[in-house]
């Protein structure tokens, strides 16, 4: 299916206004712009720490770059005659429907109470952008890749997360959903 410049004009132009109102939203919902540490930093690798999830990237960060791959199969699957860059505006609302929801006190409390993260107290605006934008480079990837290569990235991901942190989407999603004290206890060390 060949695209044309302009459809993608149209489509970047929805995104950004996508994400500009996520930003807005979350704004008006009280999150803070940047880490109230004053400081933007590229990578904030400690997950235990007020810094987690404020700055630009974290161990977090591999979650929504397979976002962005489970969304594109999704979204081709389910639409298939439809344009890519359509596909990718809705990858987009998804995304930002989902961080903005991430971040109400409804949620924010069931992370704390289901989930090894006792101290989160939700993203900053800055860290939503950055999570959208990983989502749309999973997206962009997975859009290029062949299916084979996209699932091995989306095992890796999740994989080198679990080593790293011993937490995952899916493990993130399990506890949200069916919360489990042996895996609880396991997360904890």
């Amino acid at each position: 299916m060949r695209m044309n410049k302009r459809e993608w004009g149209r489509a970047g132009l929805a995104m950004l206004g996508i994400a500009v109102a996520m930003a807005a939203i979350e704004l008006a919902m009280g999150r803070v712009p940047i880490c109230t540490c004053g400081t933007i930093d590229l990578w904030h690798g400690e997950v235990n720490s007020a810094g987690n999830s404020q700055h630009l990237s974290d161990w977090y960060t591999p979650s929504h770059i397979v976002h962005g791959l489970l969304f594109y199969a999704a979204a081709r699957w389910l639409l298939p005659g439809r344009s890519l860059p359509l596909r990718a505006v809705l990858a987009t609302l998804v995304e930002a429907a989902w961080e903005v929801v991430e971040n109400t006190p409804a949620v924010i409390g069931r992370y704390r109470d289901a989930t090894i993260a006792l101290g989160y107290n939700g993203d900053s605006v800055v860290n939503s952008l950055a999570d959208l934008v990983a989502m749309l480079l999973g997206f962009a990837l997975a859009a290029r890749l062949p299916v084979w290569a996209s699932v091995l990235l989306v095992l890796a991901l999740e994989l080198a997360a679990l080593l790293a942190i011993r937490d995952n989407l899916t493990l993130n999603v399990l506890m949200l959903l069916w919360p489990n004290d042996a895996v609880r206890n396991w997360q904890a060390g």
